[in-house]
């Protein structure tokens, strides 16, 4: 009976990948917002590209059009398959390789009307009798098709746009209300950073290798939007604790001993996501090998903006280390009341 008593009384043990770590983070945050402004330019000169001139290799779900998925027996070349399109009136059709091992696939892309005689219904039908007529010898299979029209493209165009920026609206309220306005603005800002980011590297990749910007990827780009916010309160919920109990300590220093206290807790969050998601990759086909890529980023790029962004900018704040503490005293006790009415 002691031996289950004393047993029970044992503190609960955490994993701990790093010990009690001493690193200075914030002495590298003037490097960090250089670093983070070269990804910014990149990621609104994406944002450009993608959503407002429509130059990006954009999926056929903001274009309209049909897309077809052939399945070969024998390898074909892509520049054959474009040739064989071009030539029966498709205008600038799209040809790429599914380079999954072991399988002869082509996706081929059109946009609405780009054959001038077949409207969406058939032009699944017309690319498959194009090309076995055009191969003859080889044997064809259709593994997917799917149209939609230009109009309904656009509109999931905007819808994702404005997905992402309600989401962006809801978090300043989630952390104002959770926390204060000051930390509010700044993980916006840092999530704001994340997305751009992540939107940025994705377009950069097609220049080294297909990526067809989808529905798939705005969703990839809004679950890591969700995942950098629930680090950035783990952060902040630290920094808002020491803040009450070490009211002596210089706020730079306390920002980098709430950093270091939670950091081992941080990177085994962010390596258990990434197990899965680097599963996902390798493992997920063809069909979530694009959104796994995106989320991999988000999560690397979300556990930095974490530690050297968003807390960062707490420390350009005005109103010095009194006015933060005294927000964290007031948000303590509206939480503290919010539970006891709950309750």
């Amino acid at each position: 009976m002691k031996s289950t008593t004393s047993a029970s009384q044992e503190p609960l043990r955490m994993l701990q990948l790093l010990g009690g770590t001493n690193i200075n983070f914030m002495r590298l945050r003037s490097w960090a917002f250089v670093f983070s402004g070269l990804l910014i330019v990149l990621g609104l000169i994406a944002v450009g590209q993608i959503f407002i001139r429509g130059q990006a290799n954009l999926g056929i779900e903001f274009t309209g059009g049909t897309s077809v998925t052939l399945e070969f027996r024998d390898p074909v070349h892509l520049e054959d398959a474009r040739a064989l399109l071009t030539k029966s009136g498709f205008v600038n059709p799209q040809v790429t390789d599914s380079r999954e091992p072991g399988k002869y696939k082509l996706i081929v892309r059109v946009k609405e009307g780009a054959s001038g005689e077949e409207s969406v219904v058939t032009t699944s039908d017309r690319i498959k009798q194009l090309f076995a007529e055009g191969f003859p010898e080889n044997s064809i299979q259709t593994s997917s098709s799917t149209s939609i029209g230009p109009v309904i493209g656009q509109e999931l165009r905007q819808k994702a746009v404005w997905a992402i920026l309600y989401a962006i609206i809801a978090i300043v309220v989630y952390i104002a209300f959770r926390f204060d306005f000051r930390f509010g603005v700044s993980a916006t800002i840092a999530m704001f950073h994340d997305v751009l980011v992540v939107i940025g590297i994705m377009w950069a990749k097609d220049f080294l290798w297909p990526t067809e910007f989808t529905l798939l990827i705005m969703t990839a780009v809004l679950t890591m939007a969700g995942y950098s916010l629930t680090d950035k309160v783990v952060v902040f919920d630290r920094i808002r604790e020491n803040l009450r109990k070490r009211q002596r300590v210089p706020l730079e220093q306390l920002i980098n001993d709430s950093i270091n206290q939670v950091l081992s807790r941080t990177i085994i969050t962010s390596l258990t996501v990434l197990l899965v998601v680097v599963a996902i990759f390798f493992l997920g086909g063809e069909v979530l090998r694009d959104f796994a890529f995106a989320l991999i980023i988000g999560v690397v790029i979300g556990t930095y903006s974490s530690i050297f962004i968003a807390s960062a900018l707490l420390l350009f704040w005005r109103g010095g280390r009194g006015k933060l503490m005294s927000q964290a005293a007031e948000s303590t006790r509206k939480s503290r009341t919010t539970e006891v009415k709950s309750r």
